[in-house]
């Protein structure tokens, strides 16, 4: 094996060990069950179906027959089970569980319920859905699957959207550029002055989605009666690539142009080339630019303008 190889393998088995430990598999039983890993993932799986056949359980998890049979047995000595004839196939066994059975199923689910949110809990929210990407990926690529096209949405912002607009701002623009604290509390003075101001009919926060974890912003603020700002403009790593930085720019452009602004002004630096081009697919001319430092770096910042209503361009 060359280097490569051999660093993935002892990584797969470092993997392998930790989460044997994580999951309780060395303790023998799940949640003071009493039920082994293989118990409670036969439990679990008939608790999803109520028609069952041995052998095409014993195939879909990949166990032994007898050792199925085995856990079955148990099952139905705890009166968890019920077996009927196969109204298909009367040779073969249609396996369901009986109402002791759900229950006993509900408090395992439960208890594994509450260890992951226990788990998360420890958490911030974009290490969350690191998590959660992280996850994903190494089941599909572990179990050959082939990757479903994510489809994100947009939505207005709800209660706690502004504090992950906050938090994310900080660490892609911290790992991305090297920007340091200055930057997260100029975003964190943006958004609570957008919170405490807020005008719902001349101002809007918009946030992406992707699989159900907030993954983009813009924010469309009043500058003056007749002056829209676009700030805040934000799309995570994880759903760069999907269009997301476009379609956001143009809900907070087209939000502005309803409001009845007659121009939208934003501020940016010469090193975000991909919000740059963004910009000027959507229209914006670059107005001023002027080299300064600012957040630990030195930096060429830039003014953007959009005519939003061209039949009154004449007065801008």
């Amino acid at each position: 094996m060359d280097a490569i190889e051999t660093e993935a393998v002892a990584a797969i088995r470092r993997f392998n060990r930790f989460h044997t430990r994580w999951v309780g598999a060395l303790g023998g039983s799940r949640h003071s069950s009493g039920l082994s890993l293989a118990d409670a993932q036969v439990l679990h799986e008939l608790a999803q179906r109520d028609d069952w056949q041995a052998a095409e359980l014993a195939k879909a998890l990949d166990l032994d027959p007898a050792y199925l049979s085995r856990i079955l047995r148990r099952f139905a000595t705890r009166e968890w089970l019920d077996r009927s004839r196969s109204s298909v196939d009367g040779r073969a066994w249609r396996l369901q569980l009986t109402d002791e059975g759900r229950a006993a199923f509900a408090a395992l689910d439960g208890a594994s319920d509450a260890q992951a949110r226990s788990i998360l809990s420890r958490l911030p929210l974009p290490e969350q859905a690191d998590l959660v990407d992280a996850l994903a990926t190494t089941q599909r690529l572990l179990s050959g699957e082939r990757q479903a096209c994510p489809r994100p949405t947009i939505r207005e912002h709800r209660p706690g959207d502004i504090g992950w607009v906050i938090a994310a701002h900080g660490r892609l623009y911290a790992e991305e550029y090297g920007w340091d604290q200055s930057f997260e509390a100029l975003v964190a003075e943006i958004a609570a002055k957008f919170l405490r101001e807020f005008k719902p009919d001349r101002e809007r926060c918009f946030i992406a989605e992707l699989e159900g974890m907030p993954a983009g912003s813009s924010f469309v603020v009043e500058e003056d009666e007749e002056t829209a700002k676009l700030r805040l403009s934000l799309v995570e790593k994880r759903a760069q690539g999907l269009g997301l930085g476009k379609a956001l720019v143009r809900d907070a452009v087209d939000f502005a142009r309803r409001a009845g602004y007659r121009r939208m002004a934003l501020w940016t630096n010469d090193i975000l080339h991909a919000a740059r081009a963004i910009y000027v697919a959507e229209g914006f001319r670059l107005v001023a630019e002027e080299r300064l430092h600012s957040f630990g770096q030195d930096l060429v910042g830039q003014n953007w303008e959009l005519v939003l209503r061209p039949e009154m361009a004449s007065g801008l």
